[in-house]
């Protein structure tokens, strides 16, 4: 999709995570050298685009809020956040993209990450998208944009209370009769996958790239083995 777009796609082989993992548990240290490797890493590109809301998020909000007792590497960082883009954000926003050519006959629900969503400002984006999708049909949940309890290290923190919010979030996905969720974050299919499919669910849960560039058939869904 960047490639349709008119962008020429690099993907750099010394990049790491960004570094949330370990800024969520409180290591600042380990989160800081993990964000240095980043910057290097993507050093010299116009636009660095992230097909994971919250990583993206990671980069733009907390970067500059990691480093802002740094003045050495401050700037860099600041500068660095402003080229980091959510991948459907950047093909929309940046790209001028409005519409794609793919089919998929599916009765799908969005559910909005937190971090795409109040972080980046991602909403209408995927929707204008998938709007442009031969056959889709979008079944809109009433809490599309309530958490479904992963959070990164939250569901860790606090298991109980994650795992009552993803079943009411699991709830609603199969409320409104999709035969898929998708979304722009993967640590929240992640956990909706599993949740969904240890509830007996036989729902799909693919990132809205695979429908977006017409590839669900070259992956399973998220959880189910090929």
């Amino acid at each position: 999709m960047l490639e349709q777009a008119g962008c020429t796609v690099e993907v750099p082989r010394t990049q790491t995570c960004c570094g949330q993992p370990a800024y969520n548990s409180g290591d600042r240290a380990d989160t800081k050298a993990i964000a240095k490797q980043v910057l290097d890493a993507f050093e010299g590109y116009d636009h660095v685009v992230v097909p994971s809301g919250s990583c993206a998020g990671m980069i733009r909000v907390h970067y500059p809020e990691l480093f802002a007792d740094d003045p050495a590497v401050l700037p860099r960082a600041e500068r660095f956040g402003a080229r980091v883009w959510e991948l459907v954000s950047f093909l929309v926003d940046i790209c001028g993209m409005h519409a794609v050519t793919t089919r998929w006959d599916h009765r799908v629900t969005y559910h909005d990450a937190c971090s795409g969503l109040r972080e980046l400002g991602v909403k209408d984006q995927p929707r204008l998208l998938l709007a442009s999708v031969g056959g889709l049909t979008l079944k809109e949940m009433s809490g599309a944009e309530i958490c479904c309890g992963f959070g990164g290290t939250f569901c860790v923190k606090y298991p109980d209370i994650s795992d009552k919010m993803v079943s009411d979030k699991a709830a609603e996905i199969v409320g409104t009769g999709a035969e898929a969720v998708l979304a722009g974050d993967l640590g929240c299919l992640l956990n909706i996958a599993g949740k969904l499919q240890r509830h007996g669910r036989p729902v799909e849960a693919r990132h809205v790239a695979e429908v977006l560039a017409g590839t669900t058939e070259d992956a399973s869904p998220i959880g189910v083995p090929r």
